[in-house]
This record gives C-alpha cells, sequence and structure tokens, in this order.
C-alpha cells in the first residue's frame, strides 16, 4: 500500500486529491497538512511513501519544506504540484531535491500514475514539458562550462557507457527509450542508471537532470 501526504493550503483541493486517491485500491492518504512546518512534522511522524507538496502556503513553503524533508534523510519522495504561472518555482523545487512535478490541472489518472512512479523509486518527467522548464531554468543562470572542473568530475566518476546514458537521462528519456537509442536490454539501461546516481550521489533521474544543465554537460536547447 502506498501511504501519501497531502499538503495544500486550501481545503477543497486536499479533498478533491483525497476523492481520488482513496478510490485506487493500493493507495491510502495517511494525513493532510495546510503549510509546509506540518508538513515536515507529519512527515517525521507519519513517515509517507509520496508527499503531494503544494508550492505556495503560508509560513513555510513548499519548496522549504522539500529542502527540509529531503536534509532530515526521510524516506519520504516529494511530488511539487504548480500551475504554469509558478513555473519560476520548478527548477527550485527539483534542485530541493523533489522528485518531480505535476500541474494542478493534471487528470486524474496521470496523477495516480505519477505517485505510483515514485514511489516505486524513480521521478516524474514529463518528456516534453519538464525538459523545457528545466532548459528555461538553466537559461537563468550563468552558463556552466562543458570543459569546466563540475563537468570533468562527473566524467571522470563514470564509464564511457554511463556518460552516454547520464546524458540521454539529462534529455529526458526513458530507460526503453534510452535502451533503443544505444541497442542495449532495458534490465542493462536500469543497472547502468543505478550505478550512475550511486556513483554521483543523487536521489533519481530528476537530481540528474539538474546536475546535468547546472555542470555544463548538456545545454538548454541542446
Amino acid at each position: 500500500m502506498i501511504s501519501v501526504l497531502l499538503v495544500d493550503d486550501h481545503s477543497l483541493i486536499r479533498k478533491g486529491f483525497r476523492l481520488i486517491l482513496d478510490a485506487e485500491p493500493d493507495i491510502e492518504v495517511a494525513g493532510e497538512a495546510g503549510d509546509g512546518a506540518t508538513a515536515v512534522s507529519m512527515c517525521s511522524a507519519l513517515r509517507p511513501d509520496v508527499v503531494l507538496m503544494d508550492v505556495r502556503m503560508p509560513g513555510r513553503d513548499g519548496i522549504a519544506a522539500t529542502n527540509d524533508i529531503v536534509a532530515a534523510g526521510l524516506p519520504s519522495k516529494v511530488l511539487i504540484l504548480t500551475t504554469f504561472d509558478l513555473d519560476e518555482y520548478i527548477y527550485a523545487g527539483l534542485r530541493a531535491g523533489a522528485s518531480g512535478f505535476l500541474l494542478k490541472d493534471t487528470q486524474p489518472d496521470d496523477l495516480v500514475a505519477a505517485i505510483r512512479t515514485i514511489a516505486a523509486g524513480d521521478a516524474v518527467l514529463a518528456p516534453g514539458a519538464t525538459r523545457r522548464l528545466i532548459g528555461q531554468f538553466a537559461a537563468t543562470r550563468p552558463p556552466a562550462s562543458a570543459d569546466g572542473p563540475h563537468a570533468a568530475q562527473i566524467r571522470q566518476a563514470l564509464t564511457g557507457r554511463e556518460q552516454e546514458v547520464f546524458s540521454l537521462i539529462a534529455a529526458g528519456l526513458s530507460n526503453n527509450e534510452i535502451a533503443s537509442s544505444l541497442c542495449l536490454s532495458e534490465g542493462t539501461v536500469k543497472i547502468h542508471v543505478g550505478r550512475i546516481l550511486a556513483k554521483l550521489g543523487l536521489r533519481d533521474r530528476v537530481q540528474a537532470v539538474v546536475l546535468a544543465y547546472e555542470s555544463g554537460l548538456i545545454t538548454p536547447g541542446s
């Protein structure tokens, strides 16, 4: 059973998400919080598998709460909720350690699928929207050189094949797509992905994308 903590300062929104999730046989709502500080406290007490986290809330916002949850070493994975007019918060949320993001107007089936994906240890990277958004935020930061020390450290840590897989992860490709691109089995790709995350000290694929942009190994639009 996947346990979920709903975090949003609007009770009607929490109620709507609860109605969707309560209908799923493998998902249970462990609790609800109306602000970031309460969310962190409840995560510590309840240790839910997934936290559905709003961004704008009174007091401690969703970005700060996400950072607190990750910094505390709690097992809960955070799924950021946002709207298109809050895009500026996505990059900050991913850097804080969120395992992905969804738009608040996402379809119920997509919400449920995203929760299951994150609970299974993967990240939610909508291929088109997420790559575009991360590229947008990366473009607002001082560009890093692909020949810089950070990029060199990553290359030194990874084998040639792992560098290829890392680049395709950063491009938002799924394991199946990476396997097809490199003529590998999906099982082999999963092994490579696991080794890459371990070597670079990353929680999931989202952090791999962020690191690839920040290091200069991947540039927006490439």
